[in-house]
């Protein structure tokens, strides 16, 4: 390690920067941020560096520097473009024994400015030692679209309640174990969501800890894991259990925390299935146990999921619930398949519905779904497949009705079946097809990107 992180408070502290360009102007900013004490030595400056000072009654003064400029700064920044002037700073520190950066040059640096995260009070700070600036800022990149944007908000409702708990908790262990219900639980989640007045009731509820987990409904999306949103993502990290589906890609449960419990609890066609009043009940009883539940589903919560079933049972027997919405198999699959939903010469409107309701009648208005100029989506629509196209022509749908069938949407074993309502049946037979799969119907078909391969056309 050639550095050691530290993390220097410079509020009110002197702090010297050597240079007045744009390069500088960004140091600038970000001591004024920490409430630094600035002054600036530069022959001219920049319209950006005016901006600071002005704005911050920095002071400027407007010369070459000198040797003595460094007297009484905590820290001093040379930001120039003139090598011999930073390593004459550089020298000039390391005599009198004064933290410096010279900007972009590590060997003229005993201090280095990190790629920050800034959830204050919460601050992340990723480094590389100087060799690679870049990197640092894309490793950051990727931390940041991990951490909650009000993650700071946590840190201050912790903080204000450190003593009290301190108090009520004699040993370091026992405080340990709150704090960690606490930061994993749904007062964390309350915060996150904005609702401060929820968090609030919550944590002094009876006698501080936590009576009941929470359960959060968490779409999965189509099956890609790259498609999973940032706050489901933070949910699996921190979830005590996991229920998951049949459709949720298995490649996903690689996010869930390692010592979290996965219990599989899919409905499938024609093969074993969990019932709906089983899951009710599991996901009573574990967040009844004080456990945070992740309720995973293939694609949204609240399409074709049973999701709102789900929340009305946790919500009638008093469990914290929530629904974190997911890219349905609709939109993940017609995106991957290069198939626009919606085309301003092809389609005015999108129905989704699903297939397993298809084969009877009743269940769905098939005048209303054989008009033209629409989009059909269809889920779990494959035992039914050759019935729903059939249902179709017999009520108006032209034969040449373009459409397409999609196995494993989203993932690298995708496949898509092109045809038309009289032939399409047949493709998909003759192509094998096991599921899952979605159908889209209309002639957004014809509109799809040639460039993305289909198995018959």
């Amino acid at each position: 390690m050639d550095y050691l992180p530290l993390y220097a408070r410079v509020n009110n502290q002197s702090c010297l920067v050597v240079g007045g360009g744009e390069i500088a102007a960004r140091k600038i900013a970000l001591l004024c941020r920490a409430n630094a004490s600035v002054t600036i030595v530069a022959p001219d400056v920049s319209d950006a560096t005016r901006e600071l000072v002005d704005n911050h009654q920095l002071e400027l003064i407007t010369r070459q520097y000198r040797s003595d400029d460094i007297r009484g700064h905590m820290l001093v920044v040379s930001a120039t473009d003139i090598e011999a002037v930073n390593r004459r700073v550089f020298e000039d520190c390391v005599a009198a024994r004064v933290l410096v950066n010279s900007v972009d040059m590590p060997a003229l640096s005993n201090v280095i400015f990190p790629a920050l995260i800034d959830r204050s009070p919460v601050i992340v700070a990723v480094s590389t030692g100087g060799s690679s600036p870049t990197l640092a800022r894309i490793v950051r990149s990727w931390i940041e679209a991990r951490l909650p944007a009000r993650l700071g908000r946590l840190a201050e409702f912790i903080a204000a309640r450190r003593s009290l708990i301190k108090d009520r908790l004699q040993s370091i262990p026992e405080r340990q174990v709150f704090w960690e219900r606490i930061i994993n639980g749904s007062v964390a989640e309350q915060i996150f969501r904005g609702d401060e007045a929820g968090a609030r009731a919550a944590f002094d509820d009876s006698d501080n800890r936590p009576r009941n987990g929470f359960v959060a409904l968490v779409g999965a999306g189509p099956g890609d894991p790259e498609l999973l949103t940032l706050k489901a993502l933070r949910l699996l990290q921190s979830a005590d259990v996991v229920l998951y589906d049949n459709l949720v890609n298995r490649g996903i449960l690689d996010y869930v925390r390692r010592d979290a419990q996965l219990t599989y609890v899919g409905k499938k066609w024609r093969a074993a299935s969990t019932r709906q009043e089983q899951i009710h009940e599991l996901m009573l009883e574990h967040a009844r146990d004080g456990l945070n539940v992740v309720r995973l589903k293939g694609g949204d919560p609240f399409i074709f999921g049973r999701g709102g079933e789900e929340l009305e049972a946790l919500t009638q027997a008093g469990i914290e619930c929530f629904a974190v919405p997911g890219i349905t198999a609709a939109s993940g699959t017609a995106s991957y398949a290069g198939i626009p939903l919606t085309h301003r010469d092809a389609s005015q409107s999108v129905r989704f519905v699903t297939g397993h309701r298809a084969s009877n009648r009743t269940n769905l208005d098939w005048p209303e779904l054989a008009k033209p100029d629409q989009t059909i989506v269809i889920y779990m629509g494959l035992p039914g497949l050759e019935q729903i196209f059939s249902n179709l022509m017999l009520h108006g749908a032209s034969p040449e009705l373009p459409a397409a069938v999609i196995e494993q949407a989203t993932l690298p074993s995708q496949r898509v079946v092109i045809g038309t309502l009289s032939n399409l049946a047949a493709k998909v037979r003759a192509a094998e097809m096991q599921g899952p799969t979605t159908i889209v119907i209309g002639e957004v078909v014809a509109h799809r990107v040639s460039g993305i391969p289909a198995e018959d056309s």
